[in-house]
């Protein structure tokens, strides 16, 4: 069954495919691409604006999973009621705006960038666009409530949950008493702008994020060096270790846990540079 799928004008791809385009500039240290990236997705998709509102239907949808299918079956019927309420001219108008600036600042092959979840999304756009025969959306209903109802749905790594200050601040407060220690500059930078983080969906601590594992990275290079290392089998091992562990952050998704074993990095370097 093949359906029409127009992914420029579906609002999650463009969102996504812009954060594949971060990634890369934060790979390739491209400061300047980066910051582009970074504040045009702040300007289009915040909470506030018309395609950041239309971004939430995409992810209570695709993101969401095991609730029981009378849940699925009203976040079905509620997302597509709230889609057709917003102004469709005005979605269409900042699409248009958003997609000109891209290919001015980037390129037309960003819309070229493989997207994981891609197939969830356009599945989700031809539900919301309602331009499907009845059998046509039938179908793609089915396969959307399937996904909600379904336990173990594998969501988008990149997603940030939610966190308040008292959740990082018990946070913090257990990560001291289970490693009896300070928090050092470096780490404190690094819960400083995880908690800031919500505002804009991440996107600013998703680039220090890579950054800072690209420099821990490093770090542990320099290390593997060191004659003292070098010279041990068992040590040499677990810095080696360390770093594929490192080499995996890229494809975690970004919580609590992920962020402690980058404070449990940070100390372990820091312990080995001492």
């Amino acid at each position: 069954m093949k359906f029409k799928h127009n992914k420029k004008r579906n609002t999650a791809f463009l969102y996504e495919t812009l954060i594949k385009e971060l990634t890369k500039a934060v790979v390739h240290k491209d400061d300047e691409k980066k910051k582009f990236i970074v504040e045009t997705m702040k300007q289009y998709f915040n909470s506030n604006t018309a395609l950041g509102k239309e971004l939430r239907m995409y992810r209570d949808l695709n993101e969401t999973s095991g609730v029981d299918l009378y849940t699925a079956e009203r976040l079905l019927v509620e997302s597509k009621k709230e889609f057709h309420s917003m102004n469709r001219k005005e979605i269409f108008n900042s699409q248009t705006e958003l997609i000109s600036e891209i290919n001015k600042a980037i390129g037309k092959e960003v819309f070229n960038n493989f997207v994981p979840n891609y197939k969830s999304l356009a599945t989700i756009y031809q539900i919301f666009s309602n331009q499907s025969s009845t059998k046509e959306l039938i179908l793609l209903e089915r396969r959307v409530l399937t996904s909600l109802v379904a336990k173990n749905k594998n969501t988008s790594e990149k997603n940030m949950p939610h966190v308040n200050n008292l959740t990082l601040t018990t946070f913090i407060k257990n990560y001291n008493s289970k490693y009896s220690q300070n928090i050092s500059e470096d780490q404190q930078k690094l819960l400083n702008k995880y908690i800031l983080a919500f505002s804009d969906n991440g996107l600013e601590f998703k680039a220090y994020l890579n950054e800072e594992i690209s420099r821990l990275k490093n770090d542990i290079t320099a290390i593997l060096e060191k004659e003292e290392i070098a010279s041990d089998t068992d040590l040499k091992a677990k810095f080696k270790e360390v770093h594929n562990l490192l080499e995996s952050f890229s494809r975690a998704r970004i919580d609590q846990k992920l962020i402690a074993k980058v404070l449990r990095v940070q100390t372990l370097i820091g312990e080995a540079n001492e």
